[in-house]
């Protein structure tokens, strides 16, 4: 599910005015924020997800358990903030941030 530089590029300034859809805090990655952030991907396709942890190695071992687990691809990482992206077989135009912004 690679994507390449070009898209990737596209998806960040898709992704600029995007508001985080899931916060991660204290509890850390539940089998409710997963199931969440899973149907977010599900539904939208690119979707930010905001981490709280103290730590920027925790960040990125939060981002990379996130990504495994579900299956996306992490676009960008600013701050406390990961865009993810995760093709879905058939989106929904009225729900996919892809399809609303490219289209």
């Amino acid at each position: 599910m690679l994507t390449s530089k070009k898209q990737k590029k596209q998806y960040r300034a898709i992704g600029h005015n995007l508001k985080p859809v899931v916060t991660v805090a204290q509890k850390g990655f539940t089998k409710n924020i997963r199931r969440e952030i899973d149907r977010a991907l599900t539904e939208h396709e690119l979707v930010k997800v905001k981490l709280l942890t103290s730590e920027r190695s925790g960040k990125q071992k939060l981002s990379n358990e996130i990504c495994v687990e579900l299956n996306a691809e992490c676009i960008q990482s600013i701050g406390n903030v990961i865009l993810l992206y995760r093709a879905t077989k058939n989106p929904d135009n009225r729900l996919s941030n892809l399809s609303r912004k490219i289209s």
